[in-house]
């Protein structure tokens, strides 16, 4: 790998030993897949997929202690992943002593974050670029991120380049103010691998599509044709929030970082059908392979006819325009349905910036009274241990399905199921 004077003297030592350690993780992780040069990071903040203060990450806690002494701290302030615990979110006496015993190290953690740059308490949250929360990277700007839904959604939606990193990666970048230089970051890593086209007889639900490309196309680089018919060619609130799901589920059901809509997302807009590669493959989604997607998906709940006990909304966290349609929509349910209250125990997850717009707004109100639980949690990690992975939670999240116990409904179902079926 060539590196800069500056570079090769971080390596060497300029800074002390710590920072040289750094410099010597990229050039190797960057090594690994034939980068031959570090690439400046060019936005104003970063992001951390790591906010949960697990016990068993003692090493991790070690090496941020280790990294806060050398005072290598992130050059750019950056937000953080949602935080694991909501004392308002339904739970048993036993599993508050497992969530106390879990992160137990929260405290710790999240001190260090500050220390090491953390954007503010309002910054965690897995969708850090939605508006409210501060962290829009503009288009062409390198990033160093590793959160799966953000890194496709800033790839696709907003334009700007980062690689699928791993959580230690993405600080060590941010502490170095370098990324090593391949994949997603270059011209031709960003071109198409796939054509998918949407062939359905309406707008294919955001997570069960993505679901359907992320499965097919893997690690590849997708190029839609077809929903521009329902989305249009604007990148308007509410088609930046059916591309927000529709990645995440690309992202966790295969390990897509960048798709392209044609006529819609700004490269396929500038460039067309030329990002897409000679012979590119074709796979065609209509309402049969929807269809055969979700039923291919297991249910692993003891009892398959289990009645839910909890229902989570928002993985990734909900934009303030879902908020709104989603309040009206469980209003309207149940009114159709002469019910009062949400028949199932319901948590609506946003970033907090987004919680306290929310909160200023009539909607709050109306969607207190349906009985449903505002929270800012990360659904992931409730879900992530064994007393709640024996519950029987619902979701419309195709990525909370992938990584825990909960099981998958489409939107439409999900809101008959806590409006008129409570089963």
């Amino acid at each position: 790998m060539r590196l800069t004077k500056e570079q090769q003297a971080l390596l060497n030592g300029w800074q002390g030993e710590t920072m040289a350690k750094v410099v010597k993780t990229l050039v190797m992780y960057g090594e690994a897949f034939g980068a031959e040069r570090m690439v400046p990071i060019t936005s104003q903040y970063g992001h951390t997929v790591i906010s949960f203060g697990i016990g068993v990450m003692k090493p991790v806690y070690q090496l941020y202690d280790q990294l806060l002494g050398a005072n290598a701290v992130s050059r750019q302030p950056f937000s953080a992943d949602p935080r694991p615990l909501d004392k308002n979110i339904p739970s048993s006496f036993l599993q508050d002593v497992v969530f106390k015993f879990m992160y137990s190290q929260q405290e710790r953690y999240e001190d260090q974050l500050r220390k090491l740059g953390l954007m503010g308490e309002d910054a965690y949250s897995c969708a850090c670029y939605l508006p409210q929360v501060g962290n829009v990277p503009g288009r062409g700007e390198i990033l160093s991120w590793a959160e799966s839904s953000a890194v496709v959604y800033a790839n696709s939606v907003l334009g700007a380049r980062c690689n699928r990193n791993s959580g230690i990666i993405e600080l060590m970048g941010s502490i170095a103010g370098f990324v090593p230089e391949f994949g997603l970051l270059t011209d031709d890593g960003r071109r198409a691998d796939w054509i998918v086209e949407v062939r359905t007889s309406k707008l294919p639900d955001a997570q069960l599509l993505g679901s359907a490309v992320g499965m097919k196309v893997l690690e590849k680089v997708p190029y839609v044709r077809g929903l521009e018919k329902w989305l249009g060619q604007e990148l308007t609130e509410e088609a930046c929030a059916y591309l927000k799901d529709f990645g995440a589920a690309c992202a966790s059901n295969g390990s897509v970082g960048l798709y392209h809509i044609h006529g819609l997302t700004p490269e396929a807009a500038d460039q067309g059908e030329s990002l897409i590669r000679e012979n590119a493959p074709v796979y065609v989604v209509d309402d049969e392979e929807l269809r055969r997607v979700k039923e291919s998906y297991p249910c692993i709940w003891k009892d398959k006819d289990a009645k839910p006990k909890l229902c989570f909304m928002g993985c990734p966290h909900m934009t303030l325009s879902q908020l709104k349609d989603w309040t009206v929509k469980v209003e309207e349910g149940l009114r159709a349905s002469g019910n009062k209250k949400v028949l199932i125990p319901t948590v609506f997850t946003t970033a907090p910036a987004v919680e306290k717009e929310f909160r200023k707004t009539d909607y709050a109100l109306r969607l207190k009274d349906t009985g449903v639980i505002l929270s800012t949690i990360c659904p992931l990690m409730y879900m992530n241990n064994p007393l709640s992975k024996k519950m029987p939670v619902i979701t419309s999240s195709n990525k909370l399905r992938t990584y825990t116990s909960a099981r998958y409904y489409s939107d439409e179902e999900i809101l008959a199921k806590i409006t008129k079926e409570g089963k």
